[in-house]
């Protein structure tokens, strides 16, 4: 049984999302997100990566081991927005970054620019679906925060084991479900 303050703050809620839900209902919010969402990211990603650099860091630690004999080193991003992990990659690399959502093309190009000695590539393509990269192609593929937008986890981690080279790398960060007693679960 609920107490009354919850119930009144549930419904609190209920009621200031309504608009948002019948945005959904009528098939509006969704254009409106993908257009909008970007440009709330960029806005974040300037404290996020702040207050992220040592997580990173320590999931990145390794990253310019991969390529051998002197090759460059190729990343595939899934999800990777406004590229807050560019910083993370060594010279010389070539980073395929793949998003669904086209209008991060924006802020994408505008931090590329931040580190010529990337060679970036965007795809536009669901994660679940990564046909415009090749069968073992890539050394390492990128994932950080976005395994929970996606509509099929277990598809986004085979096209991860397909397009990986023998002996290549999957780093990700990934964030779950909160303790059901908290704000946090409250709000996922």
């Amino acid at each position: 049984m609920i107490s009354t303050s919850t119930a009144a703050l549930q419904l609190t809620v209920k009621l200031l999302l309504l608009p948002l839900w019948l945005l959904s209902f009528l098939g509006i919010w969704g254009p409106f997100s993908s257009l909008f969402f970007p440009y709330i990211m960029n806005c974040l990603a300037k404290e996020y990566s702040v207050k992220m650099i040592k997580p990173k860091r320590d999931v990145f630690f390794n990253l310019q081991d991969f390529p051998r004999h002197n090759a460059k080193l190729t990343v595939l991003e899934i999800g990777c927005g406004t590229g807050v992990n560019f910083q993370f990659y060594p010279k010389g690399s070539r980073v395929i970054c793949v998003d669904r959502n086209r209008h991060f093309d924006k802020f994408l190009s505008e931090n590329a620019k931040k580190y010529p000695h990337l060679q970036v590539e965007k795809v536009v393509s669901p994660a679940e679906d990564l046909n415009g990269v090749a069968d073992g192609s890539v050394d390492a593929v990128v994932c950080t925060l976005v395994l929970c937008s996606v509509n099929n986890v277990q598809k986004v981690l085979n096209e991860v084991v397909r397009v990986l080279k023998p002996g290549g790398a999957f780093y990700f960060m990934e964030h779950v479900v909160a303790d059901p007693s908290t704000w946090t679960y409250f709000f996922q």
